[in-house]
C-alpha cells in the first residue's frame, strides 16, 4: 500500500503556514498528502493565497476540510480561543474520528491514510490512531524550549512550582531541566499562573504532555546547532525527533529558483507596497514592528509602542492588523508631531509579507510578539529582536532570545515609550556590533542545517524513509 501521510494543522496562522511547507517538501519527496484544514482556514487561504494553483503541480497533494463547530462569523481571536478549543471538542473531533475509522480516510476508502501526523494539542488523533493501529506522529510548531515546559509541566505540578500567583515573578524554576539558572516564573507561559488545575488551558496542555511522548515521533521546526540543549532534554522523553528548520529555507533549498516566488500562506491580505518603500531605506536603519496573526494591544500600548518609535529617531515599518487593537482608537487624537514623523519617516500598514519583508537589507531590528515563526524567520536573516510577548509560548522564547542565544532584547511586560526608545537605540545603535556578531552566528548555522549532508536536510531525508517504510502501513 503506497504511503498517505493526513497532516492536521492547529487552526491558526503560524501552523498553517509551517504545515503547508512541510506538505510540500513531503509531496517533493514523492509522498501523497492530504492537508486537513477546517473550513474557516481553507475559505480564509483560499481568498487571500494562490496556494491552490501552486499546489496543482503535485498530483499527489489534496485539500480536505472539517467544521471547528462554530458559526461563520465567529472572530476566532486570540481573546475567543477558547471557544474555538470547545468548538472542536464538540464537533472536529468525532467528526474526525468518523473520517479515520470509516469514513474517507479509512482502510475502507480508495485511498486510506497510513501516517497521521496533526499539531501537538490534539491529543485526541493520538487515540484515534492507535484505535485503527496507525502511526502518528506530532508536529510541534512552537519552539522546542516551550515544548520543554510543556512536557514538564506534570513535574512542575508535583513539585508545588506551577501553578503560582503573580508574586515574586522573579523566582527561578527549578524542575525544567537546563533552564535552571535563568528561567524564571515570567518566562513560563501565562497560563501557569492560573490558580486552578481543572482550567481548560492547562488541561489541554497536561493532555498534551502525557500524549507527545507516546507517538512514533515529533517533528520541531528547529535546527540541531541552536536547540541541542533542549533537544538533548526532549529525547529522554521523546526519543525519535525530526528537526527540519528553519522549514522556510529548507523548503526554498529543495524548490527550483523559478518556483521560489510569489509563496505565501498568509490567511490575511498582503500589501506589498512596504517594500517599494524599503529600497528607499540605508541597510540596517529600520525597525519592523508587528505582534502577529492574532495577538492584540490596547490602544495604550499601541500609543506607547508608537511614540517609542518616533522617539528613537530611526525609520520604522509598523504593522497593524485589522482588530491587532483593541478599545476606542481615534487616530485624530494622536500628536501631531507624532504624525508627522511616522510620515516623514514611518510607513504603517495592515499585513506585509513577512518573510520576505524580514529579508530586506533595509532591517536592523525586529520588535516582535516572539512567537516561534516570527522569531525563527528573524533568525535566519540575522535580524536582532526586540521582544515583546504576549501570550502562550512568547515568554519562553523571549527569554531564550536574550539569555541563551544573546540575538535581542527582552522587554516582557513592560509597554513604555521609553523602554521602547532605549531597546531601539540599543539595537540599532549601542549594541549593535554586539547583536551583529551573535546573530550572524546563528544565521550561518540555520543556513548550514539546511544546506545538503546538514542537520535538518538529513532529518528530512530520515523522515521520508520513515513514512515510506513498511512499518508504516495500515493494518
Amino acid at each position: 500500500m503506497s504511503t498517505h501521510v493526513l497532516i492536521f494543522p492547529l487552526p491558526m496562522q503560524g501552523p498553517v503556514n509551517c504545515v503547508l511547507k512541510l506538505a510540500e517538501l513531503l509531496c517533493i519527496s514523492g509522498i501523497s498528502v492530504t492537508v486537513l484544514n477546517t473550513v474557516y482556514i481553507q475559505r480564509n487561504l483560499l481568498r487571500h493565497t494562490n496556494v491552490l494553483s501552486r499546489f496543482s503541480r503535485y498530483p499527489n497533494f489534496r485539500f480536505q476540510t472539517i467544521s471547528d463547530g462554530l458559526p461563520d462569523d465567529h472572530p476566532r481571536s486570540t481573546a475567543r480561543y477558547n471557544e474555538v478549543f470547545e468548538g472542536m471538542k464538540t464537533v472536529t473531533e468525532p467528526a474526525f474520528r468518523d473520517m479515520m475509522v470509516s469514513g474517507c480516510f479509512s482502510c475502507k476508502s480508495d485511498s486510506p491514510v497510513t501516517v497521521v501526523i496533526p499539531d501537538g494539542l490534539f491529543s485526541f488523533a493520538l487515540d484515534v490512531a492507535e484505535e485503527i493501529q496507525i502511526p502518528l506522529i506530532y508536529f510541534e510548531t512552537m519552539s522546542p524550549c516551550t515544548l520543554w515546559t510543556y512536557l514538564c509541566l506534570p513535574k512542575l505540578i508535583g513539585a508545588g512550582e506551577v501553578p503560582f500567583n503573580g508574586i515574586d515573578l522573579d523566582v527561578l524554576i527549578k524542575n525544567v531541566p537546563g533552564t535552571e539558572t535563568f528561567l524564571r516564573r515570567r518566562d513560563l507561559p501565562g497560563f501557569y499562573r492560573y490558580d486552578n488545575l481543572t482550567n481548560p488551558v492547562m488541561q489541554i496542555i497536561m493532555n498534551e504532555a502525557r500524549q507527545v511522548p507516546r507517538a512514533h515521533g515529533v517533528i520541531l521546526n528547529t535546527f540541531e546547532a541552536l536547540d541541542a540543549s533542549i533537544l538533548d532534554q526532549i529525547r529522554s522523553l521523546c526519543p525519535n525527533i525530526y528537526c527540519i528548520g528553519p522549514l522556510h529555507t529548507l523548503l526554498k533549498s529543495r524548490l527550483p529558483k523559478s518556483t521560489q516566488h510569489n509563496v505565501s500562506n498568509s490567511l490575511w491580505t498582503e500589501n506589498r507596497d512596504c517594500l517599494s518603500w524599503l529600497d528607499t531605506q540605508l541597510p540596517k536603519s529600520v525597525v519592523y514592528v508587528s505582534i502577529g496573526s492574532m495577538a492584540t494591544m490596547t490602544v495604550d500600548q499601541f500609543v506607547e509602542i508608537w511614540h517609542g518609535l518616533v522617539n528613537s529617531g530611526y525609520p520604522f515599518l509598523l504593522v497593524k492588523r485589522p482588530g491587532s487593537v483593541t478599545g476606542d482608537y481615534d487616530e485624530s487624537k494622536v500628536p501631531g508631531n507624532i504624525v508627522g514623523e511616522t510620515n516623514r519617516r514611518g510607513f504603517i500598514t495592515t499585513w506585509v509579507p513577512q518573510e520576505e519583508v524580514l529579508a530586506h537589507s533595509a532591517f536592523g531590528g525586529f520588535l516582535t510578539h516572539s512567537r516561534w515563526n516570527s522569531t525563527v524567520e528573524s533568525m535566519v536573516e540575522g535580524v536582532p529582536m526586540i521582544c515583546w510577548p504576549l501570550k502562550v509560548d512568547q515568554h519562553v522564547n523571549s527569554r531564550f532570545v536574550s539569555e541563551v542565544w544573546k540575538i535581542g532584547i527582552d522587554i516582557k511586560e513592560t509597554c513604555d515609550r521609553f523602554v521602547v526608545e532605549k531597546a531601539v537605540k540599543d539595537v540599532l545603535d549601542v549594541r549593535r556590533s554586539e547583536f551583529f556578531r551573535s546573530t550572524k552566528v546563528v544565521a550561518e548555522a540555520g543556513a548550514k542545517s539546511v544546506s545538503e549532508n546538514g542537520s535538518s536536510w538529513m532529518d528530512l531525508n530520515r523522515l521520508v524513509e520513515d513514512l515510506k517504510s513498511n512499518d508504516f502501513v495500515c493494518k
